[in-house]
């Protein structure tokens, strides 16, 4: 569909129909591309540097790379439109495959981490398209839609993982560099991304939702005039408050239960985090709903709740291995409703202009702040433990809970 100009209510509810569709088809194709490199870099960093402390880099460089990109894709859609920035950064991420095979090739570790950073201001574009599915959004299915395009990771983020072996065995039969075989679904998922969203993706949806701003003739609800910068503030706090206790916990379970089941770890670890992921993106649409029909500072709470009640079970059976699996699981599931609300959140407290800049601003803290947050997570552990690091994330818990009342005003 060419960039025409749309202005009854009907063909703008279409447009919102369609744009969610191919939102969510980008994120199921993102997601195998990048659960796979996620699951490839640690192997390959401690591969060519031959030492596997270095492997955690791998996870760095990628936080590292979707920090440095988000504001400037931001502002490129705020220009240009949605379709460029996420086409932007598939070829981010396809030139970050390409630099990663060279690297395993030539064994050159620091190039490893060039190429990994590459992918990582990729999956910024990724990030984006939950932003993109609010922008022609009303605001009685905002929550929802955008819940709906994030539920879509889920399918990707578990396709992607479970490529490795057949990767594999096709790498080895075109001649790929070891340990990369996966790559090769990379590269057709991210092709495949890339000319969804160029053929797909048209009218941009910002594009539309801001010509619809400067001229007044959007139907209820889409186009937000009224700006609140407290609440705008408010919610990239929540968002960001949710994902660093999130992302420290989870990023230490692992280790933690590595020692409580040495003989079994494999296969509870594995059990552990399938159900944290799905409790992060399987009932996203829920959520979403639940934003719309109950307003989005009660489903923020509620998350944080959920979150709360995870920490509190982990810090009183930290040695207890289905505890823990708990703790997960509610981990995932409050993280999930504080970052759809949150989301929903910033998008209508933000005028339209101003929208694309402020979710990039989200993004970088977001990223940058869990990324810290799971450095000093592992110290917090050797120091007081696995109950004592929950007990310190609960700190975080309270303060987006405390503060909630300033975002209302």
């Amino acid at each position: 569909m060419p960039d025409t100009v749309l202005d009854s209510p009907v063909e703008i509810a279409a447009l919102q129909r369609r744009t969610v569709r191919v939102l969510a088809a980008g994120q199921v194709l993102g997601g195998i591309a990048f659960g796979a490199t996620v699951s490839l870099g640690a192997l390959l960093a401690a591969d060519l540097s031959g030492d596997e402390s270095l492997s955690g880099l791998a996870t760095a460089s990628v936080t590292l790379g979707a920090s440095l990109c988000a504001i400037p894709l931001a502002r490129l859609a705020s220009r240009r439109g949605r379709r460029l920035a996420l086409t932007l950064g598939n070829l981010f991420a396809l030139v970050g495959i390409a630099v990663v095979l060279v690297a395993a090739a030539s064994r050159a570790f620091p190039l490893l981490i060039v190429g990994v950073v590459l992918i990582g201001a990729g999956n910024a574009g990724n990030l984006q398209s939950r932003f993109a599915a609010t922008d022609l959004a009303t605001s009685s299915r905002r929550g929802r839609d955008l819940g709906t395009v994030v539920w879509a990771t889920t399918v990707g983020g578990v396709l992607g993982p479970l490529m490795l072996t057949p990767g594999e065995a096709v790498g080895q039969a075109i001649g790929m560099p070891p340990l990369t075989g996966a790559y090769a679904f990379s590269i057709v998922a991210q092709v495949c991304a890339f000319v969804l969203y160029v053929i797909a993706l048209r009218p941009d949806p910002l594009l539309v939702a801001q010509r619809l701003a400067r001229t007044g003739a959007a139907p209820g609800g889409v186009v937000v005039t009224e700006d609140r910068p407290r609440s705008a503030r408010y919610a990239i706090f929540a968002v960001t408050g949710s994902h660093v206790v999130m992302a420290s916990v989870m990023a230490m379970t692992p280790v933690h239960l590595s020692h409580l089941a040495p003989d079994h770890v494999t296969l509870i670890v594995g059990t552990t985090i399938a159900l944290h992921v799905f409790g992060m993106y399987g009932l996203s649409p829920l959520f979403g709903a639940a934003a719309d029909r109950w307003g989005r500072i009660p489903v923020i709470l509620l998350g944080q709740g959920v979150l709360a009640a995870s920490l509190v079970v982990a810090a009183v059976a930290p040695r207890n291995q289905w505890a823990v699996l708990v703790a997960l699981l509610l981990l995932g599931l409050g993280w999930s409703a504080a970052t759809v609300a949150g989301a929903s959140l910033l998008t209508e407290s933000s005028a339209t202009a101003l929208r694309p800049r402020r979710q990039g601003l989200s993004d970088t803290v977001m990223t940058l702040s869990a990324a810290v947050g799971a450095v000093l997570a592992g110290v917090v552990l050797g120091w007081i433990g696995y109950g004592g690091l929950a007990l310190v994330a609960l700190v975080i818990v309270i303060a987006v809970t405390v503060l909630s009342p300033f975002a209302r005003r």
